[in-house]
Formats: structure tokens, sequence, C-alpha cells
């Protein structure tokens, strides 16, 4: 399906999400008329033809298979590993010891899991490690500096969730700390230069908040941030290399916040590439790249249109820039994990894709990885372990929550 037709549908309100949503999320999503369905088409150039995307998720994996003349078709990049409980808006973390925690996601019909495992990278196994004091999905799950991890907020029995509580690698328990001032679900954690983590907006019941707050593991507590210039959720915070935290994007913006934690505020930055409207991204990806720039991918913006548009931040300057190329196929809900080459992997994606490619920040373009995933999914995590594979973990396809686990091998 191209992009074009992608925009057509969701506009014009066909189903387009991947099954398996909380029943009790709001909808946050608004509908484009004609005039608005005709400024975005014209934009990414569906009037004169737009270059197709690639197929949605097959379910099965592609192998090598030899050609009429005897040579093999590309190599393979994605491999199953050991089977997992079945998740999604899950974390996974990896831990100072090479291993990988994943904790919670929902549902399974619950209102979330108390559950967490641990994959092991040398025996590609999954183990059931100690549960969590709350169930909860659409948390946050940060490795603080002392190996230990913080897990904040999220969607629990009774609504959102104020309450945080710190894994203990060593013992392989859960212990409670201290609970943010706000609930918050979907909100971002970012661990800053000093080791103290950065909670930025999020949804507290029904509203997207504005407001920010800082965990100091030395005394357990949450202290404000002050408050951003928009309130956000599904957004992104990057840790730049000076130290600031750049925030883009959520609910319905097309703005930017920088974050200084040496004074403790925050400040507007330039819009991003192609100004309002369609800048305006929700469950997109952002990634540190090398030499210190941040490349924004996909996403969605209002009416559920869907971006294969990618653009660049650069602190030295300030300024957002349309990346070289637009990805290989529109997509939200999707993981974008930096390799050790440099190149940025992104995968799956609603709904349910099993494509995947790679960003080349030399070149500034998109290509299509060897193969496709063994499974489509979106909102699944993705982390890169210590051999540079990518454990792909969990996520929602066509038949729901998704209890396989996979590895990319550049």
């Amino acid at each position: 399906m191209t992009i074009c037709s992608r925009a057509i549908r969701s506009i014009v309100g066909l189903p387009f999400r991947a099954q398996g949503l909380r029943s009790r999320a709001p909808d946050r999503v608004a509908r484009f008329g004609l005039v608005g369905l005709a400024v975005m088409l014209a934009t990414v150039g569906c009037f004169g033809g737009s270059k197709p995307s690639s197929s949605a998720a097959s379910g099965s994996a592609a192998t090598p298979t030899p050609t009429s003349s005897g040579s093999q078709a590309p190599k393979v990049s994605f491999f199953a590993t050991g089977s997992m409980d079945a998740r999604y808006f899950n974390t996974a973390t990896l831990l100072k010891d090479g291993r990988v925690l994943v904790t919670g996601g929902c549902c399974n019909g619950q209102a979330g899991l108390t559950s967490a495992q641990i994959y092991d990278p040398a025996s590609g196994a999954f183990t059931a490690t100690g549960a969590m004091n709350t169930p909860r999905y659409e948390h946050t799950a940060t490795l603080l500096n002392d190996g230990r991890v913080l897990v904040a907020g999220g969607f629990g029995e009774q609504g959102g969730l104020n309450s945080a509580e710190l894994y203990d690698p060593a013992k392989g328990t859960f212990s409670r700390t201290g609970s943010m001032a706000v609930a918050r679900m979907n909100h971002v954690a970012t661990l800053l230069a000093d080791g103290r983590v950065l909670i930025t907006g999020g949804t507290s019941t029904t509203s997207p908040l504005a407001s920010a707050e800082i965990y100091d593991p030395q005394t357990g507590s949450f202290t404000s941030a002050g408050i951003m210039s928009r309130a956000r959720n599904y957004h992104t915070a990057t840790l730049l290399n000076d130290g600031r935290v750049l925030i883009v994007g959520g609910d319905t913006l097309a703005t930017a916040d920088m974050f200084d934690p040496t004074t403790r505020t925050f400040s507007i930055v330039g819009p991003p590439a192609f100004g309002t409207p369609l800048s305006i991204r929700v469950n997109h990806t952002a990634t540190l790249l090398p030499d210190g720039r941040v490349l924004l991918a996909g996403g969605r913006a209002v009416g559920l249109f869907v971006y294969a548009a990618a653009e660049l931040f650069d602190p030295k300057t300030g300024k957002f820039t349309a990346a070289a190329g637009p990805m290989v196929e529109a997509r939200f809900d999707h993981t974008a994990t930096m390799l050790t080459n440099g190149r940025v992997l992104i995968a799956g994606g609603s709904p349910g894709l099993d494509s995947a490619e790679l960003f080349d920040p030399k070149t500034g373009k998109f290509t299509a990885t060897p193969g496709r995933m063994t499974t489509g999914r979106s909102r699944q995590t993705a982390t890169r372990l210590g051999n540079g594979s990518v454990l792909i973990v969990g996520g929602t396809g066509t038949s729901g929550s998704a209890i396989s686990a996979e590895l990319y091998r550049p």
C-alpha cells in the first residue's frame, strides 16, 4: 500500500491500527476534512505519484532459497530466539551484565502484568525473575548508574499510576521507591548525565501533561523539574552530548522543547522540518547519531496520517532539516536502534509490519534490510546487545500479543 493510499484510508475512517489497544484509552485522534486531505497529499507528493511502500506483515520469516541460477538469495538478518510471555507495551532494559530485563506489559484480558523476565544472550532463553509490586504497562524502565532499574508510572488496575519501584539484578527482586507527584503513563524517562532521571509529560488518566519530574537515586525521591511549553504524550526525549534533553512532538503538537538540567528549565526550539501541520509527530522515534545530531523517523499525525518522512535536528544550529530521503515504508509504533556500525535499524510498526530498514547518517538515506522480521509486530521493544545484535521483544501483530522474540544480526 502506498503512503498516499494509507493517508486516504486513515482519514476516511477505515480501521488502521493493529488490534490490542486498551479499551479505556482516551481517543485523541481527530479527523481531517477534505481540505486537510488535499494539503497532506500535495505535501507528500501524492498528486505526482509517490513511491510505494513495501507490503505489510506477512507473519513469516524470509529464508534463503536458491535462485534459478543456483545462487543464494540475499542473506537473512532476523532469527528467532527464545520464547517469552505474551506482552506488549512492555519495557526491555539492558543490564550491566549484558542480560536484558523485560517488565510488565499488556494485556491478555488483564489490566497489566506484574511479571518480569530475564533474557540471557549466552543461552538465548528467557527465565522468570521476581514480580513487580504493581501490574503496569505503558510505563518506563531506566538503567541507573548503580546497576538497578527504575520502573515508573504506567497504566494499572485503577488507571494511571504514580508509583515507582526499583529492580535489583543481584537479588532478582523489585522494591518500592518514592512516588511521582502525579500519575502518568506513555511518558518518557531519560537518564541524565549526572545519574538522575528526567520524567517528562505523559497522560494522567485522561489528559496530556506538561509537567516534568526528576528522580534522584541517592534520595529515592521525585522532585519537580518545571513545566514544558506544551502538554505532551507519546513524544520523545533524547539526551544530547552536551547534557541537554531534546523533547519533540507528542499529542497533536508540532513543537519541541529543550531541557537544561543545570537550570531545570525548558525552552522552545524551532519547528521541525515540515512546519505545521505535517510536522505533528506522535509515536515516532528519536535516535542520537554518532555525530551528535538526532534522527526523527516516522510517526503519525492528526487523522492517523502515517509518515515515511524523516528529519534531523542539529544541536549546533538548533534547527531541524529534512533527511535526504524518506523511509522505505511509512510506519509508527516502531523501534529505532543505533547499531555499532553507526547506522540505525528501524523495525516493525503499525499495523503489524514485518519490514525493517537501515538509516545511513553518511548519506541521509534509508535502505531495506536483507530479509524481513520473523513476525510482524508493533509496540515492541528493541535492545542492542553487547555483541552488536538487536533483541526484539513482544509487541502486537495481526493476531494479538506476540509470544516470540527475535534477533537482528548486522
